[in-house]
């Protein structure tokens, strides 16, 4: 492909990020899926040897392809929910329970299952089986979209909001998005809790796994690393918030500036130190995220730093969609078997909905209770499990660091996986959630930040 070539692709491709998200508003087709789709018919056409976008040849531009795009949409959706969550609170982590149970059980509970299933359907090791289940586990903070709020809230709706949820107003609680903010917060942090079980897998593949190692899992990929990444987030979001809103110094008070770039820096900062320390950055920069929102919850600067954040994830997410697209007709799904295809299908339809269902109907509180769901939310809850970029991050992860027999299968099932779950989750997101509204009598912008986008 010359590079003039090249030029018009990208800037038609552009074009289409930015007129897409109006065009398909109402109907049932999202963007995602007409971007794969743009991707799957450029791959059909023949491109030059640059474009052949192995995953194997090209593990390092995956790599850092989709770690960015994590990254952005990660700060994004830090940045989005307007439900607070302090720690010395008790009630307030009472409103988050949906998230607890989905991360606490929905998440294991599918782990296990997809490596089980690609043990047994398709024989693979179990370092292979877990990194399977590791990498298709999380729901994607970057092609759910459709399903999560819509961003922060004005000053004056979050007040009320705050104001109700204190007094436990049931007029507030009934105009609660939990099927959004589940789907919003589930997918900001299960990234980051994912990497535990990356590196399990990690470190099967070298081999010599005893009690030690398993030991050394626990106390330092499973709870140190998290902690670090939790602490270095929250650190840096407090330190960025003080300064933005309330330093001494006018020139340093880039709220009263509207300087909204202070996101990304913030992303880059506590990403960076984040990993230098050794915690999980992915953590870090979502948490760091909540921690400057919390820092002046009021201000509408959050607005501002929210929309440039969403515009840079709306390219990286043209780029990824699209290459995902021509590598798919280009021979990414050489490998699939019809064992990579049951376990595609089991994932969308069967692992993750009954699972979500599970864990989100233990012990349930009222719905007319915060961070409870009736049972058409949490059966929206439990099907919207997005499978996207976090995947195709993590397998390019776990590639790099140690020698899995099976990558070439693992890659076409993730690859189709994602590609399914595109089509399926795209076609279904806006008729559900819009009966779910109905259902709700929702009315404009829902509380909490879950208006829809």
């Amino acid at each position: 492909m010359t590079d003039a070539l090249t030029y018009l692709v990208a800037g038609l491709c552009l074009l289409l990020a930015v007129v897409l998200p109006q065009a398909l508003r109402s109907l049932a087709i999202s963007a995602p899926m007409v971007l794969v789709g743009i991707g799957l018919v450029i791959g059909l056409f023949p491109l030059s040897g640059e474009f052949a976008l192995d995953p194997v040849d090209d593990e390092l531009v995956i790599l850092h392809v989709t770690e960015l795009t994590v990254l952005v949409a990660l700060m994004g959706v830090g940045l989005a929910l307007d439900r607070p969550l302090r720690p010395r609170e008790l009630r307030t982590w009472g409103h988050w329970s949906p998230t607890w149970r989905l991360l606490a059980i929905a998440m294991p509970i599918t782990i296990g299952a997809i490596a089980v299933l690609g043990w047994w359907a398709a024989g693979l090791a179990p370092a292979a089986a877990l990194l399977l289940g590791a990498a298709l586990a999380p729901t994607d903070p970057v092609l759910a979209s459709d399903v999560q709020v819509g961003g922060p809230m004005l000053a004056d709706d979050l007040e009320e909001l705050e104001q109700g949820l204190a007094e436990e107003d049931s007029d507030t609680v009934e105009r609660l998005d939990e099927v959004r903010f589940a789907l919003t917060s589930e997918a900001g942090l299960n990234d980051g809790l994912a990497f535990p079980f990356v590196y399990l897998a990690i470190l099967l593949a070298a081999g010599g796994f005893g009690l030690a190692e398993f030991g050394e899992w626990v106390g330092w990929y499973l709870v140190g690393k998290v902690t670090l990444g939790v602490a270095v987030g929250v650190g840096a979001g407090w330190l960025l918030g003080k300064v933005a809103f309330r330093s001494s110094r006018p020139s340093l008070r880039l709220a009263e500036q509207g300087e909204p770039l202070l996101a990304l820096a913030a992303l880059l900062a506590s990403y960076g130190a984040a990993e230098l320390v050794g915690g999980y950055g992915f953590l870090a920069v979502f948490t760091c995220a909540m921690a400057m929102r919390a820092s002046e919850r009021h201000h509408d600067y959050h607005r501002a730093m929210h929309e440039v954040v969403e515009r840079l994830e709306r390219l990286f997410t043209l780029a990824v969609l699209l290459f995902l697209g021509i590598a798919t007709t280009r021979g990414l799904l050489s490998e699939l078997t019809w064992a990579g295809v049951l376990v595609g299908v089991a994932v969308i339809f069967v692992i993750r909905p009954l699972a979500g269902l599970a864990s989100l109907s233990l012990r349930l509180r009222s719905k007319d209770r915060p961070g409870g769901l009736d049972r058409g939310d949490r059966v929206a809850v439990a099907f919207f499990g997005v499978r996207g970029v976090g995947s195709l991050y993590y397998l390019a992860y776990a590639a790099g660091e140690a020698e899995f027999d099976e990558l070439r299968w693992l890659w076409s099932t993730v690859g189709f996986t994602i590609v399914l779950s595109v089509l399926v989750h795209g076609v279904t997101a806006k008729p559900v959630l819009a009966r779910i509204d109905r259902r709700r009598g929702a009315e404009g912008p829902g509380l909490a930040g879950q208006q829809p986008p």
